[in-house]
């Protein structure tokens, strides 16, 4: 089956692509639309969604897959062995929240994608083709801390005359809070009053970050962010993309934010642990934009 899925994604991509570069109805489909629709073609298995990547360069940073269509092909194939031997891992993908920034598209999606996971998927586009892409899975927890899941809350993109402000805004936070610059302006940056968070393990409000923060350095194992490697936004939705520590294991931490009013009112976030490049699928690194 593995080698049917293989040859299936690539002989569409190529025959459906070309048809594509010369002006068809799924180049007047905006970035957003096309990354939703391939999304749920993981879970319907639709064929012609494969079209929006570009046969010829798809540069692939999720460790776990293979570069270039055939690595994504690889990929559904073994989702799709894996589902006919156990019914309970069929994929079923439910993206909740697209924005994009420039050629880049930000997907957050509720996943069955080899067991029930939260992603944070980054799309690049040229030329109306999707090029590359970078993701974050996270298992999905069913109890949080604060009673929201790791992926409700408001979708809709609002002020988008207001995003360079709003990742100005993000990107201050983690130079004085998470990389430590000057922690004590974090309420600068983050709302007071409503503060709604996503991330599992922690309680909503500032209180509740602060809470969890210090659990976790009395337990010698504290939250590290070492790097930001970039920051995408639109509106009111902005994501960093960042690396560092978290129990003891070097992580990437994707972190979205919602601002209001110039002020952060609300956190969702996955936490993927790195593969060291040894053992990675692709020789594309985990960042790299």
């Amino acid at each position: 089956m593995l080698k049917i899925y293989l040859l299936t994604v690539l002989t569409m991509a190529m025959l459906i692509s070309c048809e594509a570069g010369n002006g068809d109805e799924n180049m007047e489909k905006s970035n957003k639309q096309k990354v939703i629709e391939l999304l749920k073609s993981i879970e319907t298995g639709a064929q012609e969604p494969v079209a929006y990547i570009n046969a010829n360069k798809y540069i692939q940073h999720n460790q776990a897959v293979g570069d270039g269509l055939a690595g994504f092909g690889a990929a559904l194939g073994a989702l799709a062995e894996l589902a006919a031997n156990d019914p309970a891992m069929a994929p079923k993908v439910n993206t909740v929240r697209v924005f994009e920034d420039g050629d880049f598209v930000i997907a957050h999606t509720d996943y069955n994608f080899f067991g029930p996971k939260i992603g944070i998927d980054i799309f690049r586009f040229e030329n109306g083709l999707i090029a590359e892409h970078w993701d974050n899975l996270q298992e999905k927890v069913e109890e949080t801390a604060s009673g929201r899941t790791q992926i409700d809350g408001p979708t809709e993109v609002l002020d988008k005359e207001k995003t360079e402000e709003n990742k100005t805004l993000v990107k201050n936070l983690l130079k004085d809070v998470f990389f430590g610059a000057d922690p004590d302006k974090i309420s600068d940056y983050i709302s007071t009053e409503k503060y709604h968070q996503h991330n599992p393990g922690v309680k909503d409000g500032l209180s509740g970050l602060g809470e969890a923060l210090t659990a976790l350095a009395e337990a010698g194992m504290p939250m590290v962010y070492e790097k930001n490697h970039a920051v995408f936004g639109e509106g009111n939705f902005v994501l960093s993309v960042s690396e560092g520590i978290f129990m003891k294991e070097k992580v990437a931490f994707y972190d979205i934010f919602r601002i209001e009013d110039g002020k952060i009112v609300e956190h969702w976030d996955t936490i993927e642990k790195i593969i060291p490049d040894a053992e990675a699928m692709n020789s594309n690194g985990k960042f790299n934009f």
